[in-house]
């Protein structure tokens, strides 16, 4: 859908129950500054739409089944703003974290959703809109991730981490090395060690984590220096401080 006009605000409706959609949609007909460019059933959805259309604004559910909402905001990030939609009251402090505009607990009266539309209006308004800021989906303290996102462009690639051969520094993004080919997640090898298990993820040097199910030796390459052979003959660099870790877990 063409832009109607200069101030026209561009949304997207994310939620996996039709009855929702339809009342938001019934909610936004009143409001004649916003258009519904796509209404989306998933989180896969989601990310394809921000990708194809990029609207500026997202109606968006939590808990949705592939993707909830936190998990959509790692994958699109910065570009575009959010108002949660969801019936759960315990998200509310990780939505405002992650520069929601607003947190729209269900079921929620005409009134209340203009109040939080005229919030995205003056967002959206702002010189310095559109920063969410680095965003890593929710998660337990302490708990290890079951599955790594990366998004490319609008596809959405669902990692497991024992497919993971390494990770690499590149530039400000992580490079997953999967059997062979490099996906690109832009996140810092220091907030990826936290996420992964210990006992299979080690940082054996300040640009590469390794799953050392991956490693098939060590070698010595000059004094005190050490290089990491993997199965399919990588090589890679073991710093001093990694190789202490290495020998712990072998």
């Amino acid at each position: 859908m063409s832009r109607e006009s200069a101030t026209t605000i561009r949304a997207v409706i994310v939620d996996d129950e039709a009855l929702s959609r339809k009342l938001l949609n019934e909610y936004l007909r009143r409001h004649q500054d916003v258009a519904v460019v796509a209404e989306c059933a998933n989180g896969f959805e989601a990310v394809q739409a921000v990708n194809d259309l990029a609207p500026d604004l997202l109606f968006l559910d939590i808990q949705m089944p592939k993707l909830n909402g936190f998990e959509v905001l790692e994958l699109v990030g910065d570009d575009v703003e959010t108002i949660f939609v969801t019936a759960y009251d315990e998200f509310a402090l990780r939505a405002f974290e992650v520069h929601a505009i607003d947190y729209l607990l269900k079921p929620f009266s005409p009134e209340r959703f203009a109040e939080a539309l005229d919030q995205a209006r003056t967002r959206l308004a702002r010189p310095d809109k559109g920063r969410n800021r680095a965003i890593v989906a929710e998660r337990k303290a302490g708990a290890i991730a079951d599955r790594i996102l990366i998004r490319d462009r609008a596809n959405v690639h669902v990692v497991r981490p024992d497919e993971i051969d390494y990770i690499k520094a590149q530039d400000d993004y992580a490079a997953f090395v999967v059997g062979g080919r490099e996906l690109l997640k832009q996140q810092t090898l220091s907030e990826l060690e936290k996420q992964l298990d210990p006992e299979r993820f080690v940082r054996i040097h300040r640009s590469h984590i390794l799953n050392i199910d991956r490693l098939a030796r060590l070698e010595l390459y000059a004094k005190d220096s050490y290089v990491a052979i993997l199965e399919d003959g990588t090589r890679l660099a073991v710093s001093r401080s990694g190789y202490s870790r290495l020998n712990e877990r072998i």
